[in-house]
């Protein structure tokens, strides 16, 4: 390509993902990513919110049952979603078009595919994998009625949620925000309606989330058939294999970060029944504390995340089209403002826990002493929550799928969840929310540790000299 004075131009000059300013750029991208991350967590939050007026503690806790069902949802749509949009975003960078436009196609396929596995087995099951996730008797029934709802509507979530991550990297991260914002507010609305009005209790408000879910769904799907420029094509809606496993590959770490939650979460409902049982809280206070606190870290998580799903389109561009000064930066500048939000989330936990816990219904005395506990000790070190997610996300972005993996696995599986099993045996419920903390600094200390080596890589690949001793050549399958 060449300007008027036949100077020759950079390729990446015709998108400007590839030339314009990082700052702009990752507002751009960033704040709509935000909005949409955390509209998306808001349905649940809404739910427990309504829940809690309307039907009160036990509601909640049921809804904090579901939460593993949920989160395998969320879990499948962000592996082909996030991964879809990696993919394609790189080719769009080596000026492959054809390619990305067929990695819509099969995201969309694999999505609705995987979205009818979900619903089938979750109702086959139910009842099983409800008393596996911390149901209890007196439960049950709410668990029931929440959770069966919530599996009807697993192809309109997971096609909502994967399909807004391509709508981002097809350069249209305004529309991924308005589809899941309309969502979010007719789930506001719908719930109170569904609740007060025709007082259908926890049913109700599953019926208001998948309503909502749906309507997301529709508006993508039509963004993608007349709107897009990348467009579905019949013959691009054939499963690839050869395809489909690379952009999973490349979505497997957001996969594996929300099933190891899954798993944190079903060995944490039963652990707060346990030792809440065995202590003057009570197992089923325990279980609705603990999951207005995860309500309440979902939301600082769906921050972050969407500064992170924010850089990615600009990282992956720039990695297809060798830029790695302008990879450096943005890396750099969604690491500030990631661990900026931290901060402020874990202040707000801190200075005024009562403040948050009203909305959820306070008017157990018990209820309310365990669960401003609940936010001060387990999210006592979510500000380094930033550090962790945004490098996850760059290895993600620039084709580094094994270390991305390792890094999803790292806080869930390999320090958590053996935290949690481990701690609560000395020193009981209290166990249970020092863990958190525990596991966060852990966490902070091998990421950065990560951060600063790679930090140096980039450097060396700027300079065009490799730093002695360190090799920047990507790992085996890491292209």
């Amino acid at each position: 390509m060449k300007d008027q004075n036949n100077t020759q131009i950079p390729e990446s000059r015709g998108n400007p993902l590839g030339y314009e300013s990082i700052g702009k750029l990752l507002t751009r991208f960033a704040i709509p990513a935000i909005v949409s991350m955390v509209v998306n967590a808001i349905y649940n939050i809404v739910d427990q919110i309504f829940i809690g007026q309307g039907v009160g503690y036990l509601g909640n806790a049921a809804t904090t049952v579901a939460m593993p069902v949920v989160t395998v949802i969320l879990a499948c749509g962000t592996c082909v979603g996030i991964g879809g949009s990696a993919y394609a975003a790189i080719k769009l960078g080596e000026r492959k078009n054809e390619e990305a436009e067929r990695t819509l196609g099969n995201v969309f396929t694999l999505l609705a595919l995987v979205g009818a596995g979900i619903m089938v087995l979750g109702l086959v099951f139910l009842d099983p994998l409800l008393r596996v996730f911390g149901a209890t008797d007196s439960i049950m029934g709410y668990c029931r009625d929440y959770t069966s709802i919530i599996l009807m509507g697993s192809v309109f979530n997971v096609l909502g949620i994967g399909l807004s991550n391509m709508a981002r990297t097809d350069g249209s991260p305004k529309i991924s925000m308005y589809t899941i914002l309309a969502g979010a507010l007719l789930n506001c609305v719908l719930d109170p309606l569904y609740i007060f009005v025709f007082h259908w209790g926890v049913k109700g408000a599953a019926i208001a989330t998948i309503t909502s879910q749906f309507i997301s769904a529709v508006m993508l799907v039509y963004y993608f058939l007349r709107m897009g420029n990348m467009r579905f094509r019949r013959a691009y809606l054939r499963i690839d294999p050869r395809l489909s496993a690379r952009m999973c590959a490349l979505g497997f770490s957001s996969a594996v970060l929300h099933l190891c939650n899954t798993l944190f979460q079903i060995i944490m409902n039963n652990s707060l029944v346990y030792y809440g049982d065995r202590s003057t809280v009570g197992g089923d206070t325990a279980l609705s504390a603990m999951g207005i606190a995860g309500k309440i870290n979902m939301l600082l998580i769906a921050t972050v995340v969407g500064v992170s799903i924010g850089a990615q389109p600009i990282l992956g561009f720039n990695r297809g089209a060798g830029n790695y000064a302008r990879i450096r930066r943005t890396y750099v500048l969604a690491l500030a403002a990631a661990s900026a939000i931290s901060v402020a989330w874990e202040a707000i936990c801190q200075l005024n826990p009562l403040l948050v816990l009203q909305l959820f219904g306070t008017s157990d005395g018990n209820f309310t002493t365990f669960a401003i506990r609940c936010l001060r000790i387990f999210l006592a070190a979510v500000c380094f929550s930033g550090l962790h997610i945004v490098t996850t996300g760059y290895f993600q972005a620039t084709g580094q799928p094994l270390k991305a993996s390792v890094l999803s696995l790292l806080r869930q599986l390999i320090l958590l969840i053996p935290m949690l099993l481990i701690l609560p045996r000395f020193w009981g419920l209290d166990g249970v929310l020092y863990a958190g903390p525990a596991c966060d600094i852990c966490t902070a200390l091998i990421v950065f540790t990560m951060m600063c080596i790679e930090l140096g890589k980039l450097r060396g690949r700027i300079k065009g000299a490799v730093p002695s001793g360190i090799d920047i050549s990507p790992a085996a399958g890491e292209t």
